[in-house]
């Protein structure tokens, strides 16, 4: 439903996108990640008609981004970071008036069923002046929602959201991402990892991950962590350990405990376990800590920083 190749923007002589590819199919859920500035935004304004491309081609609903832009809109529901909405109508008016702009069928049906997917029917007869940030965020949810999109993009979709609201929302995007292609945004790393089926790590306008999030901690498997904890405030653990073969870096996380991190396939439990043994600290514990998304998306953004310098 997405198929993206070599695309590419600039903006005078900054390079925004490098050359990307990725794609994604129906009843997909595809995480786009990356730090500020990265390319996230502006791939998913490409992809949405809001501006076209420098180079490159990109179709969505199998329709060219460029070519066929007003069909391309048809199909596309799109939550923007910040949520365009007309503080001066009441929400069932904005709602209905987005409905007349996409020409829905069975409108008031449509408008009711969306309210009631996003839990703002309360708040239908109020101005959205007066709506929280969560409800604002609600109801643009709602007009991306109305038109029953084919591809559903979502920059940040729970910004702004309380606990309680982020879970919904993700029980949401789970559920319309069952019959369709959705592709969103997010800093919020454990939010990819619990509802994205894969995840695309950007950085600098380039590409630099793409699997799903189980796969991904798969891959970087060797930089696994083991945790350490021993009785006493550990003096002088940090360099007997920093020693040892495969030991790549050791980190102090409190008094009495370390977080070692390792060379790929070495498992250094045994080595770490006797050389504390026989330096006199007592062992209280000592496991593996595998990575989480938060881990590889740093591991990887951070490499490529490095590289870059």
């Amino acid at each position: 439903m997405i198929q993206v190749e070599d695309l590419t923007k600039r903006y005078g002589s900054f390079l925004a996108v490098d050359k990307i590819n990725f794609h994604a199919e129906k009843g997909e859920i595809v995480g786009f990640l990356g730090p500020n500035g990265a390319g996230k935004t502006t791939t998913m304004r490409i992809l949405t008609g809001f501006m076209p491309p420098s180079e490159g081609r990109a179709t969505v609903a199998g329709f060219d981004v460029f070519n066929e832009s007003l069909e391309v809109r048809k199909r596309v529901g799109y939550l923007p970071e910040s949520v365009p909405l007309y503080t001066d109508m009441t929400v069932y008016e904005y709602l209905t008036f987005m409905g007349e702009l996409r020409k829905v069928a069975d409108r008031e049906e449509r408008i009711e069923e969306t309210m009631d997917a996003v839990k703002i029917t309360d708040r239908a007869d109020t101005f959205i002046s007066h709506l929280s940030k969560g409800y604002r965020q609600r109801v643009g949810l709602a007009q991306a929602l109305l038109h029953h999109p084919e591809v559903l993009i979502l920059d940040e979709p729970t910004i702004g959201l309380d606990p309680a609201q982020v879970v919904e929302v993700r029980n949401l995007i789970k559920d319309v991402g069952k019959d369709r292609t959705v592709m969103l945004s997010t800093h919020i790393l454990t939010e990819a990892q619990n509802i994205c089926n894969r995840v695309l790590i950007i950085n600098k306008g380039q590409i630099v991950a793409e699997d799903s999030p189980a796969r991904l901690q798969a891959r970087l498997a060797g930089a696994d962590r083991v945790r350490v904890k021993v009785s006493g405030d550990g003096t002088g653990i940090h360099g007997s350990l920093e020693g040892l073969p495969g030991v790549t870096r050791v980190n102090k996380v409190s008094d009495g405990e370390f977080e070692i991190e390792t060379k790929p396939g070495q498992d250094v439990r045994p080595e770490v376990a006797r050389r504390i043994v026989n330096g006199g600290w007592g062992l209280l514990e000592l496991r593996y800590v595998g990575m989480s998304l938060e881990d590889i998306f740093l591991q990887l953004t951070r490499d490529e920083v490095e590289v870059a310098q």
